[in-house]
């Protein structure tokens, strides 16, 4: 019966690994793209479905598991936090493709945080279970790295708003404000991320 227990737990971890690992590749395919690195989109793609698949397989696994290795619902937010930044990116891609946007510097900037951010998340799923205190470090890293998205964010919506010519660039501004708006939505998902892990520790410690 034990050893039933622990495998059911080892899914639960698994599979948020699994989310959070294909989280840092599209993070990453992100980044590329930025770089002007079209072909990083199909990556994302591929990515994203992979994260949804095992998204999937988590929640059916929730579903029949009396037993999990974390409350149930902190499972579940987490899951969802996580595969939300992916989310974003993935929609980030899309509409910058949709709208024929180019990158710029500063989306560059935003992409290069949110992969290093999705790193920390990893780490501190995957140190969750074993060594919560350190867990909770990692989090924090990917709060303050979201705080400086923010930072980030809003020098880019100065600078694009800092003069409107005529309406062509009217248009070009909105689009790229659409762009920085669902960055800054990943970053505020991993920020949830980090939360969710922080409560985790708190319940565990």
């Amino acid at each position: 019966m034990r050893s039933y227990f622990k495998k059911r737990q080892s899914i639960f971890i698994k599979l948020i690994h699994d989310q959070a690992a294909f989280t840092l590749e599209g993070m990453e395919a992100l980044k590329a793209y930025m770089a002007e690195d079209t072909s990083a989109a199909a990556r994302l793609t591929t990515t994203e479905k992979q994260a949804d698949e095992a998204r999937r397989i988590l929640i059916a696994e929730l579903n029949k598991t009396f037993i999990t290795p974390f409350d149930r619902e902190d499972i579940f937010s987490l899951s969802r936090t996580i595969d939300d930044v992916l989310d974003y990116a993935y929609s980030t891609v899309t509409e910058m493709e949709v709208l024929k946007v180019r990158p710029t510097p500063f989306m560059l900037r935003i992409a290069s945080i949110l992969r290093d951010a999705a790193y920390e998340l990893l780490m501190a799923v995957d140190r969750l279970e074993q060594h919560p205190e350190v867990a909770n470090e990692h989090a924090q890293r990917a709060k303050s790295l979201e705080n400086r998205v923010e930072d980030i964010y809003r020098e880019a919506l100065a600078d694009l708003f800092s003069g409107a010519e005529d309406i062509k660039h009217v248009m070009k501004m909105l689009k790229s404000r659409e762009v920085y708006r669902h960055l800054s939505n990943a970053a505020d998902r991993g920020d949830e991320a980090a939360n969710v892990i922080a409560d985790i520790v708190v319940k565990i410690a």
